[in-house]
């Protein structure tokens, strides 16, 4: 179910007169609505079954990734998947996806920036001596003993 009801001639006009690029215009009107086959779309009751489906299946995997927050395993690439199978049938979920995915890039914009990579590696220099200093005091004080086989000392 696409949105918007203009022909891609149409949405480069429209961009060309607001000093847009067309192509990006029309790609993100695409990018939006459901990506069901035509056949699902044309059946209600059919498509209804279908975003249900993908709303299980979606929500299924988001579920696994949340888990995988406290678990091992790579939980926020898993939540992300999740929600790219939703953004498949629910423009909310391509909404979120788009705004994530704006929000990850100016992040990395400004992880490139000299000033912060310098802070960066001067917190990391700090932690990492800290950490070192504390385990030079452990293993001073009881050795190559485990944490809980130490005895009252």
């Amino acid at each position: 179910m696409n949105t918007g009801s203009d022909s891609p001639g149409e949405a480069a006009m429209t961009a060309d007169r607001a000093g847009t690029d067309g192509a990006d215009q029309v790609k993100d009107e695409r990018a939006l609505g459901s990506r069901a086959p035509a056949f699902v779309q044309a059946r209600r009751a059919l498509h209804v079954s279908w975003q249900v489906g993908v709303f299980i299946v979606g929500l299924a995997v988001v579920a696994a990734g949340a888990a995988m927050l406290v678990l091992p395993g790579p939980g926020w690439v898993v939540i992300f998947a999740g929600m790219a199978i939703w953004a498949t049938e629910f423009v909310w979920a391509q909404l979120v996806l788009r705004w994530t995915k704006r929000k990850v890039t100016e992040a990395a914009q400004r992880a490139l920036d000299p000033r912060v990579r310098r802070r960066n590696i001067i917190l990391t220099s700090i932690g990492l001596v800290i950490a070192a200093a504390l385990t030079g005091a452990y293993l001073w004080k009881f050795g190559l003993t485990l944490p809980w086989e130490i005895e009252n000392q």
